[in-house]
């Protein structure tokens, strides 16, 4: 086996055990309400925090429309939930702010 081969089954056990174990561990046993209710929000929050601040140096020189885009894609989701619509949104309105610049 190269050491390539090695490094790559060496990082893939690394970073799969840490995974694995917790997911036995509570595989089988009931979540108290609070645990479930938080742990529902952890997808959310990591999303946001991965694309809300790429999202204003999107459009170099122009961050207001990354505001604006952000805005609509905000009021989309809260009103009619979803992913499709705010993205759809999002994405028509910043071109059409673009177009009329």
């Amino acid at each position: 086996m190269s050491n390539i081969t090695l490094i790559i089954l060496g990082m893939f056990l690394v970073t799969y055990i840490p995974r694995l174990i917790p997911f036995y561990m509570v595989s089988g046993r009931p979540l108290p309400l609070k645990l479930k209710l938080f742990l529902e929000f952890i997808p959310y929050t990591a999303l946001g925090a991965l694309l809300i601040p790429g999202s204003f140096t999107a459009i170099s020189g122009m961050p207001m429309v990354s505001v604006v885009g952000l805005g609509v894609a905000f009021g989309l989701s809260w009103k009619k939930g979803g992913l499709i619509a705010p993205v759809i949104g999002a994405i028509t309105i910043i071109s059409i702010i673009l177009w009329l610049q």
